[in-house]
């Protein structure tokens, strides 16, 4: 933030600038890139509900907080005239420090992610926007001036923030009935129409019907030929969750998901359901279309709300769902725990661990659902979330073959990028007596397919499965097996896939004397780089390639330690070398120790390359490389 421009001690206002990403969030607010410029209604209730939530909450352990005002509720109205909106709260308010921390700064993670990728693109820069939690701002859409007063439950004094969007904002002490939050909106002049109380009314219905507390306007009616004034509740003030799923239309489930993510487009899919018996509790979760920015940082959140008894008890509830499900949003509203459950009290009680089970059920049994009936949606949803889901086979042991059987992957079937093959339509194409799934991890998808590690495999028509997302190593780790078939690396130094075992190995036997001393002789020159050198049974048109003993890591799994400053295994790899190739002839016929030396390391650092690696000393390498060419 801006140091202070102005301060006035006599009333302690200031004039303060906003954080410079505040100012661009501004800018593209006042260029409305909303397409559906409605939506800065929504955003300011949300957050009128969630002060009252969190009042509730909070009033648990000391209903004081209440000041002998416990009826909830939101106020929306307007003013022609003064060409004004106003939406107010009677929730938990905020302090002076909390304004600006709160309205002067934005989300703490991904904001450099975020205006990288912003567009000028109206619907996606709307999109953007609403997954960073800044729908406050939304405000300016539609005004050229806010003003929000605000008292804190249980402070005496009030504040007042204002600004124009211009990049500054005053913020001073002033007085204020009851506690909560008004803001106020100065709407500019193309947008009048909201100025209008049936315009208001429709669009607290299209997209506030959800909120479980009352939204209430004071609207005018004529009555005998008179007008008269009332307060008149606008939605439908139930909880969502708490109606039977009948009784709901998907419109609502769309806009209660926007409301509780704070996202702008629809979710994917959803799961309303309400359990009775030994407990009770309803969820209603939501599978997102989009992955929010910040999906990979720690500051991340899991997107759950608890409630007791339609009480907000806590965010992100990270209890209700393990880690590889945190993109799921929604609420969970139990009928059985204690109000003041805390997160610590979270951690090991047994109606939470049941809920949990229950939850992971029905997501998984959704996703099997999606990835059945529904394939278009469910390649949406594993582009979007496909790396985090895979993280279940290491977190949860018990459901770890559902998990496998959901994920998609690239493999040599087709070597498109996309990972679309699961793992029974691997096992559906195996070779008669195949025993193994067979794999190969490298750091891109165009690393994999192009390894001279496949040459065997494509010639003998055998599917490997091309992985190249970090966590792919943690999960054949981790899963080790699928429907009694082994995981099995194709950099294993013992791969074979010999369908005359007796007869290639007479003829092996027969090549590896006639090529015994040059192979000593290439062990000699690179002893310090590689623990053996062998023929190879699974090269067709490259010269050499790299591969790790049975127990060793897989290369790749080396190289991610080595960039994070971890030691990794120090085996040394083994050389395996085509006999057929043309270069390995001309090596082998090469007397010059030191030409021999040279080219026996280029070929090395060849498979160094082809492997994913880097190189010691490029120089030297490219010296090499020009000598032979010469």
């Amino acid at each position: 933030m801006a140091a202070t421009a102005q301060k006035d001690s006599g009333n302690s206002k200031e004039t303060l600038g906003f954080q410079a990403e505040i100012k661009q969030v501004l800018q593209l607010m006042i260029r409305s890139v909303y397409s559906n410029k409605e939506i800065f209604l929504r955003e300011l209730i949300s957050n009128a509900s969630d002060a009252c939530d969190k009042l509730r909450f909070q009033a648990i352990s000391d209903d004081k907080i209440y000041e002998g005002d416990s009826d909830l509720k939101i106020k929306v109205n307007f003013d022609a005239e003064k060409k004004t909106i106003t939406v107010a709260d009677n929730g938990i308010g905020m302090t002076r420090d909390e304004v600006i921390e709160n309205i002067g700064t934005i989300a703490k993670s991904g904001t450099k992610e975020f205006f990288a990728q912003l567009t000028g693109d109206q619907q996606k820069d709307a999109q953007l926007i609403g997954q960073f939690g800044v729908g406050f701002y939304s405000a300016f859409i539609v005004a050229d001036k806010v003003s929000l007063k605000t008292r804190k439950a249980g402070e005496g004094k009030a504040v007042l923030w204002e600004s124009d969007g211009q990049g500054e904002f005053t913020i001073e002490e002033t007085e204020m009935d009851g506690r909560g939050t008004e803001v106020t909106l100065h709407v500019r002049e193309e947008d009048k129409d909201f100025l209008d109380q049936y315009r208001l009314q429709t669009v607290i219905k299209k997209f506030s019907d959800h909120i479980s507390l009352p939204v209430v306007m004071t609207v005018t009616e004529e009555v005998e030929g008179k007008k008269e004034t009332k307060d008149e509740v606008v939605n439908k003030a139930s909880a969502l969750w708490t109606r039977s799923k009948s009784e709901v239309k998907k419109e609502e489930y769309d806009e209660f998901y926007k409301s509780v993510s704070h996202d702008f487009s629809n979710p994917l899919a959803h799961i309303h359901s309400k359990m009775e018996g030994n407990l009770e509790y309803s969820m209603l979760l939501f599978v997102p279309e989009k992955a929010p920015f910040d999906l990979w940082t720690q500051e991340h959140q899991v997107g759950v709300k608890l409630y007791v008894n339609r009480i907000f008890i806590m965010d992100d509830a990270d209890k209700l769902l393990p880690k590889y499900l945190r993109f799921i949003r929604g609420v969970v509203d139990s009928s059985d725990l204690q109000l003041n459950v805390s997160r610590e009290l979270l951690q090991d009680n047994q109606i939470i661990q049941t809920i949990k089970n229950t939850a992971v059920k029905k997501i998984l049994d959704l996703l099997e659902d999606m990835a059945e009936n529904d394939k278009e949606k469910f390649k949406t949803f594993w582009n979007e979330f496909g790396r985090v889901f895979k993280e279940g086979v290491v977190e949860d042991f018990v459901n770890k073959d559902r998990i496998g059987k959901i994920c998609r992957f690239s493999t040599t079937f087709d070597d498109k990028e996309e990972q679309e093959v699961s793992l029974d339509d691997y096992i559906f194409r195996l070779k008669k007596d195949q025993d193994k799934i067979y794999y190969l991890i490298a750091d891109s998808h165009s690393s994999a397919k192009n390894s001279p590690l496949l040459e065997v495999f494509r010639k003998k028509g055998v599917e490997v499965l091309l992985l190249s997302d970090r966590v792919d190593h943690w999960f054949v780790s981790h899963l080790k097996t699928y429907k009694d078939k082994e995981f099995y690396s194709v950099s294993k130094g013992d791969v074979n896939l010999s369908e005359n075992p007796e007869e290639d190995k007479k003829k092996e036997e027969e090549t590896e004397t006639e090529f015994k001393s040059f192979l000593d002789k290439v062990k000699e020159t690179l002893k310090d780089k590689v623990s053996d050198v062998k023929l190879s049974h699974r090269l067709t048109s490259s010269p050499v390639c790299l591969v790790s003993h049975k127990d060793d890591l897989d290369p790749n799994l080396k190289q991610i330690f080595a960039a994070v400053g971890q030691e990794a295994s120090q085996m040394k790899p083994i050389l395996e070398i085509n006999p057929d190739h043309k270069l390995i002839e001309k090596l082998k016929s090469e007397t010059a120790d030191g030409k021999f030396n040279d080219l026996s390391l280029l070929l090395f650092e060849q498979a160094v390359l082809s492997d994913g690696g880097t190189l010691e000393d490029p120089a030297q390498f490219v010296r090499r490389v020009n000598d032979f060419i010469e």
